[in-house]
């Protein structure tokens, strides 16, 4: 790590003594410039007084006299291109998408490891030195738009873009429909040394296998019927560029080695033609296939395989990244919301649905979600248009068995019977739904849910949940964050 001054002055904003040590040393370690508030009062004299001028802040949430969202509000009227960085043990998705409504920068749960926190203050710096390529809680590309991500594995994922993207060597990009495959292969492509050459995509699902070919390579005129001049293809198109190759895994077996050749030779010919064409193409491929599988079954080539899969990114589905679905949701809304209208209110019934959807459609059905909602406005009738649709999905993929032998066919249980059964499966999923949001912090869990402390333990004890905080691994307190790793 370096000590080196680099210029840059961090307001480090946090009330524990301990915690405010630590990260005030790691700061320091990269160069920074740190000045310590211990609440939002003297973090906003600060602000005020601070010569040379703050160039990033990173601040605390639960603090006293002055909490850290009101602190950032007011943050906000002051200067509202200032990275603010927001940092909690409370990370529940209700906390994160308040502090993206209120203007933050980013969000850190505790506990913040050194690279961590150089990363986000490295990432929220640069952005501020391009403000117009960074609307509010996104990072703009100059091709695409990137939200910041709370993931800790798409955290990674995105870190490591510039240094994938600048490899030059092919990418193969896995994950299921919908997760985002060709945001990443234009993220990677713009900070490639192609960056500002094209970057042309063909989905090999979408045509037949002959036009396809026909689509890569080109033809030449009369190579076949209604061929009536010479077309290039997209390899000549791209030179110097990118080809995005989506779902590869639905490729032609046999147009799969005219590719290969493409790969290793760089050279081809057209449909119909005798010159050998020389390109420059960097070749990126994305699919939700199961490549390994489908050459076990003779439908891919394992030789193209190895020549695609020298740097393999998979793509986590949605409901492996529920942290991140709040943020994104946001994101989705201003991205879509029209010039002068406000943006919707996000009720915390609507925000507990969206964490406990499996989203098969992944990032795709939530930005189209985000849309509807613009459109509707309603937030309670899409979570429940999203209930109705997982218990319908849930319903379909369950066999259906016989009545039991000793309940006459066509008898039904009482109908109290049915309700309270059902209200006691809400409660049980909107608990478990909080806890988990909580990361099992039942404090927490109960503010989230607008009821008593200890009327939450009775209800977990009442519906069975409170024997599953036992078989957790991790140590939990009722005020703090995990404090180890199994």
């Amino acid at each position: 790590m370096r000590s080196e001054k680099n210029g840059k002055s961090i307001l480090l904003v946090e009330d524990e003594a301990e915690v405010r040590s630590y990260l005030e040393m790691s700061l320091r370690c990269e160069g920074y410039s740190v000045e310590s508030a211990g609440d939002g009062i003297d973090a906003l004299l600060c602000l005020q007084n601070a010569s040379p001028p703050i160039s990033a802040v990173l601040l605390d949430i639960i603090m006293p006299r002055q909490d850290g969202l009101e602190t950032l509000r007011k943050i906000r009227s002051i200067n509202p291109d200032l990275p603010v960085i927001m940092v909690s043990g409370a990370s529940s998705p209700l906390n994160v998408v308040e502090a993206m409504r209120c203007g933050a920068t980013n969000f850190l749960g505790k506990p913040v490891n050194h690279e961590e926190l150089h990363k986000a203050v490295k990432l929220a710096l640069d952005t501020c030195r391009n403000p117009s390529a960074a609307p509010e809680g996104a990072v703009v590309t100059p091709s695409e738009d990137v939200y910041f991500n709370v993931n800790a594995q798409m955290r990674e994922i995105y870190a490591l873009a510039a240094q994938i993207g600048w490899s030059e060597a092919p990418v193969l990009i896995q994950g299921e429909t919908g997760a985002g495959k060709e945001v990443l292969a234009r993220h990677l492509h713009a900070r490639s040394p192609r960056g500002a050459k094209p970057l042309l995509k063909l989905n090999c699902a979408a045509l037949p296998s002959e036009l396809v070919e026909s689509e890569l390579f080109g033809y030449e005129r009369g190579a076949f019927t209604g061929a009536f001049q010479k077309k290039l293809g997209m390899f000549e198109q791209a030179d110097g560029g990118t080809i995005l190759l989506d779902e590869i895994g639905d490729m032609d077996f046999k147009l799969q080695a005219k590719l290969l050749q493409v790969l290793q030779d760089r050279t081809f010919q057209r449909l119909g033609g005798r010159e050998t064409i020389h390109v420059d193409v960097r070749v990126m491929a994305a699919t939700h296939c199961d490549l390994e599988r489908a050459i076990a079954n003779r439908l891919f080539r394992e030789d193209l395989y190895y020549r695609l899969n020298v740097i393999n990114v998979r793509l986590p589905p949605l409901r492996e990244c529920k942290e991140d679905i709040l943020p994104m949701l946001q994101f989705f809304l201003r991205k879509h919301t029209t010039p002068g209208s406000s943006l919707p209110f996000l009720t915390p019934n609507l925000a507990q649905t969206l964490t406990v959807y499996d989203w098969p459609g992944n990032v795709r059905e939530l930005e189209n979600l985000a849309r509807k909602l613009l459109i509707l406005r309603d937030p309670d009738k899409l979570a429940s248009d999203l209930r109705s649709r997982a218990a319908r999905r849930g319903s379909a993929s369950q066999p259906v068995e016989a009545p039991p032998a000793t309940e006459p066919m066509g008898v039904r249980a009482p109908i109290l019977e049915q309700v309270t059964k059902a209200k006691e499966l809400a409660e049980t999923d909107a608990i478990l739904a909080a806890l988990n949001s909580t990361r099992w912090n039942r404090k927490q869990a109960a503010a989230l849910l607008k009821i008593d402390y200890k009327a939450l333990l009775y209800k977990m004890k009442r519906l069975g949940i409170e024997s599953k905080v036992t078989a957790l691994p991790l140590e939990y307190s009722e005020t703090s964050q995990p404090t180890a790793m199994a």
